[in-house]
């Protein structure tokens, strides 16, 4: 018989995934892609990922905090500001294969700041000053919002006249610091832009705006590379990413964003988010889903949601720490309190990673870790790790580890490589999500023409003092822009 319709000769939608992996030897641009291209996905059955995930289960981290040594808090909340920078997936699901190519990215693949600048003063006048001050962004004061005292506004997003923000990216105002942080960065644009302006009196609005977006996203860049990557991912492993080069992240047509990176390694702050936190100095601590910090998209209402930024990053050494870099989340975070969804699976973030990283047909931890070139003993003690910790709940993994829990148990067992052999447990990082990490946010700088990494690799700050800028440097400068 040779009817094209006969049985086993219908094709199927995601057959190219299972059988040839056609689809994940190229890139697109705009959309996502694939680490590494070779490797067969892990298929782990869904009862062991619920297991993992469960309240009371292995990722369950209890209710007694355990904290880094030096990790600033702020950090964390700042590798998610990155993270809207360069991702915004809108449209995938648990429930079916996801492919990476067909995924819209509706933020570029560069650390260009489009979620604080939009399109620009031309594309979005809405965000920006167009009065005698130049091309400022709007801030809550410029902005006048409505139903809000001046002393409010000036600390607070602008917003429209029901609360919502006028930002390049709406999940800048989803919490009450990642909200903060935005305004932040438009303040510190705005004293850069005020301080061109005022030595360069002759140039007109739109030059200044563009001398001063490249300042500020390269002051940007500097942090990433200098204070954020050694902070997360270890010195040891940047600078031998910065001397010998990329090994896992290549794009050969365009630069992308991995899904081992968005769906697995770049999770990892999750881990490190505490349950209960201060807002400011000396102040009361409320939970990360309270109506002070957590219940985002509303405006400040009253100076106690306002953000001492002493207390997130490291300005004197008394900064909250940051949660461990470990396989457990903190307990609030295994049960989310705003979804409604009565299957526990659901309101499990730890699960909905697992089922995420499932549906894009992620291989496992150890085979990522092989081809990275991981030594055998390394990852045997990882295996081992991931063993010990799940078999009292009778979680069955021995058909691989799911990559993202892999990555949070090196980090637990292996730990940040702060030199050439010297690891720190729970710091941060392993070897495996720190290189994903570092050669992916590396690798956009250096593929980007506009960043200093991709034009002028001799640039060093202008700002900050000795050649080096800090997130430090960065808030006490926004602190200075001018308020109209």
């Amino acid at each position: 018989m040779s009817q094209p319709d006969h049985h086993g000769r219908y094709s199927f939608e995601n057959k190219n995934f299972l059988c040839t992996l056609e689809s994940f030897e190229r890139e697109t641009l705009g959309r996502f892609g694939r680490l590494f291209r070779d490797l067969k996905p892990l298929y782990s059955v869904p009862p062991a990922l619920s297991k993992l995930g469960a309240v009371g289960g292995p990722m369950d981290g209890g209710a007694t905090p355990k904290l880094t040594n030096a990790v600033p808090l702020g950090m964390i909340f700042f590798g998610q500001f990155i993270d809207h920078d360069i991702t915004f997936d809108t449209t995938t699901s648990f429930s079916s294969i996801n492919d990476p190519q067909q995924i819209n990215n509706t933020r570029t693949a560069q650390l260009d700041l489009d979620c604080v600048f939009g399109g620009g003063p031309e594309d979005e006048p809405f965000m920006y000053n167009t009065g005698d001050a130049g091309l400022l962004l709007l801030t809550g004061k410029t902005n006048k919002n409505f139903d809000q005292s001046p002393t409010l506004e000036k600390n607070d997003l602008p917003r429209s006249g029901r609360g919502t923000a006028i930002i390049g990216d709406p999940r800048n105002d989803e919490n009450r610091v990642i909200s903060q942080l935005q305004l932040a960065f438009i303040r510190f644009y705005n004293a850069v832009y005020t301080d061109i302006k005022n030595a360069e009196p002759g140039l007109r609005p739109n030059q200044v705006y563009e001398k001063a977006r490249e300042l500020v996203t390269w002051h940007y860049h500097w942090i990433i590379l200098t204070e954020f990557l050694p902070t997360m991912c270890g010195k040891g492993l940047v600078q031998d990413i910065l001397g010998n080069g990329r090994v896992c992240y290549r794009p050969t047509l365009h630069a992308f964003i991995p899904v081992e990176f968005s769906v697995a390694a770049y999770r990892f702050g999750h881990t490190m988010i505490a349950q209960d936190m201060n807002l400011r100095t000396g102040g009361a601590r409320h939970s990360i889903f309270s109506p002070e910090f957590g219940q985002g998209f509303a405006k400040v209402k009253s100076m106690d949601q306002v953000i001492d930024w002493e207390t997130l990053f490291d300005f004197d050494g008394s900064y909250q720490r940051a949660e461990k870099l470990d396989a457990t989340l903190a307990p609030i975070l295994l049960n989310l309190p705003f979804i409604p969804s009565p299957n526990p699976d659901d309101r499990s973030l730890a699960t909905r990673n697992l089922r995420r990283g499932q549906s894009f047909l992620l291989p496992s931890g150890e085979n990522v870790a092989a081809a990275m070139g991981r030594h055998a003993t390394e990852v045997d003690r990882v295996r081992n790790f991931v063993k010990t910790r799940t078999q009292a709940s009778g979680t069955d993994l021995s058909a691989g580890t799911p990559l993202w829990y892999y990555i949070l148990s090196e980090a637990e067992e292996i730990g940040r490589q702060d030199g050439p052999s010297d690891f720190t447990p729970g710091e941060g990082l392993g070897p495996v999500g720190g290189r994903i990490v570092a050669e992916v946010l590396i690798g956009l700088m250096e593929l980007d023409e506009q960043s200093f990494l991709g034009s002028n690799r001799d640039w060093v700050p202008t700002l900050g003092a000795n050649g080096a800028f800090t997130m430090k440097d960065l808030l006490v400068k926004a602190g200075t822009a001018v308020e109209l």
